[in-house]
């Protein structure tokens, strides 16, 4: 009979490359975990783990056993899902990785209205600056912010935004009187970027003239930094033009806070993706949440 506690274990100990890191996202002990695989491995007649003072790494026999019980699980999982949602709805727990930004101002809200219809239905929500794995970090969905990279997994546009090019007064002011009314100036301005943009110092701009130009800054970035709140921060405080989010800098615009600069010129608008892993059945509660999230967020396209 197979023992789909230890095939969880046996996954999370490849996933985690340690027993250690394993028995921590199991909430297990070492001894437990080394006990079991080994009871797996005595069963199956076959090495599944080869064990070194710092890793553990899987065997030809393990790559391909750990593929197969990924997907038994999955399928396993969603089975359980089904069955228990036709009585008492969305259950299970449901884990979901956003930026710490747009994860306060938007995922959070919309999660906790969608925990209030879904009452069996245990939320983990984890921010992070990183684009973590999904498969690695258990994750049902993240959301992506941005130009979507090429991935393996499943993605759906939820929205789109605006991103403005902003500067304090007090920066605007040490460079005297209307000191950015062209693209030109706004290249040799002291500029803030965001330090995870491959290419964070050049954008496709529209003009007034309904032209599409490359637009490159000709300095380096004298401040970096890898998250829009730390971006919004040094822009707050005096620090040069940072490229930020419509969503993240409209209140301080509106306070006058910050200026958007060259507001007749467009940068290319971003993408909100909620991006979950390409498994043969999508469980309900990931469907239910992008659908309600699309519902709640998105505009009409």
């Amino acid at each position: 009979m197979i023992n789909l506690q230890r095939l969880e274990m046996f996954v999370a100990v490849v996933e985690a490359g340690s027993f250690t890191g394993a028995a921590q996202t199991l909430g297990l002990t070492k001894a437990v975990m080394s006990f079991n695989i080994k009871q797996l491995e005595a069963e199956l007649g076959v090495s599944l783990l080869t064990r070194s003072t710092r890793r553990v790494s899987v065997t030809d026999s393990g790559e391909r056993f750990y593929h197969r019980c990924r997907q038994l699980l999955q399928d396993a999982e969603h089975l359980l899902d089904e069955v228990r949602g036709d009585h008492s709805g969305l259950v299970g727990l449901l884990r979901i990785t956003t930026t710490p930004e747009y994860g306060a101002r938007v995922i959070v809200p919309a999660l906790a209205e969608f925990s209030s219809r879904h009452p069996q239905l245990r939320i983990q929500h984890v921010s992070s600056s990183k684009n973590d794995d999904l498969i690695s970090g258990r994750f049902d969905v993240a959301i992506r912010l941005g130009q979507l990279a090429d991935s393996s997994h499943h993605a759906r546009i939820i929205d789109r935004f605006d991103i403005f090019p902003v500067a304090s007064p007090a920066y605007l002011h040490t460079m005297g009187e209307c000191p950015i009314t062209t693209l030109a100036q706004l290249a040799d301005a002291k500029w803030i970027a965001h330090s995870r943009l491959s290419t964070p110092l050049s954008w496709q701009v529209s003009t007034p003239e309904g032209e599409s130009v490359v637009f490159n800054v000709h300095s380096p970035a004298m401040i970096m930094a890898d998250n829009a709140a730390s971006l919004l921060a040094f822009a707050l405080g005096g620090a040069g033009v940072a490229l930020l989010p419509a969503w993240l800098v409209q209140e301080e615009l509106r306070l006058g806070n910050l200026i958007q600069l060259l507001p007749d010129h467009h940068f290319p608008r971003q993408g909100i993706y909620a991006l979950y892993p390409n498994t043969r059945h999508v469980p309900e509660k990931v469907r239910a949440f992008i659908d309600f999230l699309q519902s709640r967020v998105g505009s009409p396209q």
